[in-house]
């Protein structure tokens, strides 16, 4: 699981906003930019190229 201290500092590379661990803890979520970045062994991919969309119905 990623730690809290790095999820702190982290920044959407689309928007550079804020960016929240989804509900299952696989994922970054940036809710502004309605994308969803993956959590491979503990570490974020943060790329905007592999940034899967967040579904309107999809629990942040």
């Amino acid at each position: 699981m990623i730690r809290h201290e790095i999820l702190d500092i982290l920044a959407c590379p689309k928007c550079k906003g804020p960016v929240q661990l989804n509900a299952k803890k696989d994922g970054i979520i940036c809710e502004a930019c309605k994308l969803e970045y993956a959590i491979h062994d503990d570490i974020p991919i943060m790329l905007v190229d592999e940034a899967r969309p967040i579904q309107p119905d999809q629990p942040a």
